[in-house]
C-alpha cells in the first residue's frame, strides 16, 4: 500500500493499532505504508514530517530512507573527519556536512539529503541547508536503497552539476567514483586501494584504515 498524505492519518493509525483511536505515530505510518504515491510533493510538504523521520524529496516524490545503521553512521563520521582534517590542514574554505538538505535545482521538487556533502561556494549555504549542487557528494549504500544511489541519485547529481560523486558500498567493499568536472568519468576501487579525491590534488582516502 502506498501512503497518500490526503489519506486520513487517524483512520490509518486505527488500522495499525488494532482499531484503537489514537494519535498517529509518523514513524510507524511511514515505515509500514509509505513512501511515495502519485501525488507531486514540494518542499513545503516536508514541514509536516517530523525531523526524526528520514525522508528525501526527489522530483516531487517523497522517499523514506530509514534510520541509518550504526556502521553506516560510523563510516559517515570517519569520512567527514578525514575530509575536514584535510581541509583544515590546507587552510581551505570548503565545508563538510552530514545528511543536510540540498536543493539541487531552482524548483522546490527536489531536496536530497546526501550522507556527506562538501560545498566550497559559501553563497550556496543557508539556514535551511545547501541551495545548489555541492562540489562533492558521498552516499553510503544501505540494504534496500542500492537502486536509489546507483541510478536515481546518479542521474540527479549529474544533471545538477555535482563535480564528484562517490558511491560507497560496504557489502561489496567497493567505492565507485564519478568525476563530472570535465565530462563524465567513472572508476571503481576496492577498500584495499587508495582512492584519490578528484576535486583536490593530494587528498587520498584509505578506506581500509577507516574504523566505522
Amino acid at each position: 500500500m502506498r501512503y497518500n498524505k490526503q489519506y486520513n492519518k487517524t483512520n490509518l493509525a486505527k488500522e495499525i493499532y488494532g482499531g484503537r483511536p489514537m494519535e498517529p505515530d509518523w514513524k510507524t505510518l511511514m515505515e509500514r505504508y509509505a513512501v511515495w504515491d502519485d501525488r507531486v510533493y514540494t518542499e513545503d510538504d516536508l514541514a509536516d514530517i517530523p525531523e526524526d523521520v528520514y525522508v528525501e524529496l526527489l522530483e516531487g516524490t517523497i522517499y523514506f530512507k530509514g534510520v541509518p545503521a550504526l556502521k553506516h553512521q560510523g563510516l559517515v563520521s570517519e569520512l567527514i573527519f578525514v575530509i575536514r582534517s584535510y581541509i583544515m590542514e590546507k587552510g581551505g574554505r570548503c565545508k563538510v556536512y552530514p545528511d543536510v538538505g540540498v536543493r539541487l535545482f531552482e524548483d522546490a521538487y527536489t531536496i536530497a539529503k546526501p550522507d556527506v556533502s562538501v560545498i566550497c561556494d559559501h553563497n550556496k549555504l543557508s539556514d535551511e541547508g545547501i541551495i545548489g549542487a555541492p562540489d562533492w557528494v558521498i552516499e553510503i549504500v544501505s540494504p534496500g536503497n542500492a537502486k536509489h544511489d546507483y541510478i536515481r541519485k546518479l542521474e540527479l547529481y549529474t544533471r545538477a552539476g555535482v563535480r564528484e560523486y562517490w558511491i560507497v558500498d560496504p557489502r561489496t567493499e567497493e567505492v565507485h567514483v564519478y568525476n563530472m568536472d570535465n565530462g563524465f568519468d567513472m572508476k571503481s576501487y576496492g577498500y584495499d586501494e587508495k582512492i584519490p579525491a578528484g576535486i583536490y590534488e593530494d587528498l587520498i582516502i584509505d578506506m581500509a584504515a577507516l574504523e566505522p
